[in-house]
């Protein structure tokens, strides 16, 4: 069983301080609709994924763009779906309808919202992690906070505003975007493990 730090909140320098870790497991990265089929099959038999979407940046008053890639992470690998080159497939929509599988991120409202914007769907089994930390009375409510207080390292931030719309994402695009997943699945556990749900 895993316990609460006592320490409830950790601030910018610190963090700092802390070394840096990203999600280091196998990727698997869907292209085409037949891939991201593929892995709705598979992501199907889960009952917790860790979640996330991208979205490219806009810069200009508005401008503004339809997610570019939804993270789905279990507990051995994260998935990553080019959502403007295989749209958000049947599979996927039940996925994201599906009471029984608990999906949990951070700041989930507007990805969710986004995500509707591309195909509607009656969203079911999310789990807002900032609601959690607040049941475990952590002041730090965003991804980076919480990874640090739980979990003692930081994440880089570097990838966050770079062009997620890209045919082909970096290696370190990749990596960004699935540790976002990873954490989502892991921070879950943790507060699963301590009691918090």
């Amino acid at each position: 069983m895993s316990s609460l730090p006592e320490k409830k909140h950790i601030t910018k320098a610190e963090i700092n301080e802390l070394p840096m870790r990203q999600y280091e497991g196998k990727i698997i990265l869907c292209k085409t609709p037949e891939e991201a089929e593929a892995a709705a099959e598979k992501l199907k038999k889960e009952t917790l994924l860790g979640f996330d979407t991208e979205t490219r940046p806009a810069f200009r008053k508005g401008e503004s763009y339809d997610p570019s890639l939804l993270q789905l992470g279990t507990e051995n690998e994260v998935y990553l779906i080019q959502i403007q080159q295989t749209g958000l497939v049947p599979g996927l929509l039940e996925i994201l309808s599906a009471r029984h599988i608990t999906k949990a991120g951070v700041a989930i409202d507007r990805d969710i919202e986004e995500l509707q914007a591309v195909s509607y769907f009656m969203p079911d089994g999310f789990v807002e992690l900032a609601d959690l930390a607040k049941t475990a009375q952590i002041k730090n409510l965003g991804l980076r906070g919480l990874t640090a207080i739980l979990f003692g390292f930081r994440i880089s931030k570097r990838e966050q505003v770079s062009n997620w719309a890209r045919k082909d994402l970096t290696d370190s695009q990749q990596r960004y975007a699935a540790t976002d997943a990873w954490l989502g699945y892991k921070i879950f556990k943790h507060f699963e493990d301590a009691g918090i749900i």
